[in-house]
């Protein structure tokens, strides 16, 4: 084994030890975590894939899945300013959008049409803290802060048959309570636990809402509020490997505390010729695999382990090796703004590549399964909307049987 740290025996010895100890239903420890994202010859990396493979296989089954969705950018205007981010815009911008009721309803319903069933409500952190005229913008469409518009974009999807999960950045317990009434799930990227990302030179120098004391306020207080929730790591921003396994650790005492991760996604930075990070090195398929096998050995198997297919369009029998089950949303309709030179794959030439690897590709929604009946995770005026769906609800649970 040949491991990208000092001591190679030595690390190699620990990841040795994390994947057996994986092997007999055991958590790595954080140094056996770190060990194996740091061992990366072939057959250290192959060892790896396979016992992380084994651990989805025997809590998901032979089906992976994936959310048809419209992808509603609500505003791409945000206070922060994050080094490596093209989707966030400032006023003056030619490319600045806020989105008008109208045309949620009109993408909404071309979505459903299309057989979308999830309306992912993404937007940049708290802009009315920032702009002027966006706060003013807000005050003509009859609302005080972003957090209620989007409430008023989530009863517009559900209007049109779509389920809404909102992705609004930071936001405090007392919106996401309200908001909880108008989304079957939720979601925030905690990205990374690394307080040294918010330094001088570093990604979040200037991006308040990435501390991450905030965001995992954000993480416990939804799972206190018992929202289904989505969240995962940003790879590439300047973090140590020490740094990912902390995150993921982070993640699972959220989940272990209340019980509400439903999915964590594993995202590499994409280098973009607009953003400061031009000329940043991208991680590469291997180390994506790596990261994505050590998540699903040190999360508990009830949380789903997905990445996202478009960043990765060369690597997805990789990912399926390496223990993904989900694929996270794909649109039949919108361009993913986040990564807009990144298109989605076509939804049958991602059934072949599972197929290829011995699994099913079946749609979902943006609830899972378990959180439907669960009592108290969903809002009751939702459990009709989401019962239309029901022939989604049920492939995961056929899946998981």
């Amino acid at each position: 084994m040949r491991c990208d740290l000092a001591d190679g025996d030595a690390v190699a010895a620990l990841a040795s030890s994390g994947l057996a100890r994986a092997a007999a239903g055991g958590d790595p420890t954080r140094g056996e975590a770190v060990a194996l994202l740091a061992c990366d010859d072939v057959d250290a990396t192959a060892a790896l894939l396979a016992a992380a493979g084994a651990r989805r296989d025997a809590a998901w089954g032979r089906t992976l899945t994936y959310s048809p969705k419209v992808f509603l950018p609500v505003t791409n205007l945000c206070r922060d300013r994050c080094t490596y981010c093209t989707f966030r815009k400032d006023p003056d911008d030619p490319d600045a959008w806020t989105m008008q009721p109208d045309e949620i309803a009109a993408w909404s319903a071309r979505g459903r049409a299309l057989g979308c069933t999830e309306a992912l409500l993404c937007l940049g952190d708290r802009p009315e803290a920032a702009f002027r005229g966006y706060r003013d913008l807000l005050a003509g469409l009859g609302h005080r802060t972003t957090a209620e518009y989007v409430h008023r974009a989530g009863r517009i999807a559900l209007a049109e048959g779509l389920l809404p999960h909102t992705n609004a950045g930071v936001l405090t317990r007392d919106e996401m309570a309200r908001l909880r009434d108008v989304n079957v799930s939720m979601g925030l990227m905690l990205e990374s636990t690394s307080p040294r990302l918010r330094g001088r030179g570093e990604v979040h120098q200037w991006a308040p809402d990435k501390d991450p004391a905030v965001r995992l306020r954000m993480l416990h207080e939804a799972g206190e509020l018992r929202i289904p929730f989505t969240t995962g790591l940003l790879l590439g921003i300047g973090e140590t490997l020490a740094e990912r396994v902390d995150t993921l650790l982070a993640i699972r005492d959220a989940h272990r505390a209340h019980g509400h991760v439903q999915e964590v996604i594993v995202q590499s930075f994409r280098a973009k010729p607009t953003i400061p990070r031009a000329a940043a090195p991208e991680p590469g398929a291997l180390e994506l695999a790596r990261t994505l096998a050590v998540a699903r050995l040190v999360l508990d198997a009830d949380v789903g382990v997905q990445a996202p297919p478009n960043l990765s369009p060369d690597g997805h029998a990789l990912l399926v090796r390496a223990g993904l089950n989900d694929w996270g949303g794909m649109s039949p309709l919108t361009p993913d703004y986040v990564n807009p030179e990144a298109p989605w794959p076509h939804v049958a030439a991602l059934a072949r590549t599972c197929a290829a690897a011995g699994y099913a590709l079946a749609p979902r929604l943006p609830i899972y399964p378990a959180f439907v009946d669960r009592p108290g995770w969903l809002a009751p005026g939702l459990r009709e909307a989401v019962a239309r769906h029901a022939p989604h609800a049920a492939v995961m649970e056929e899946a998981a049987s």
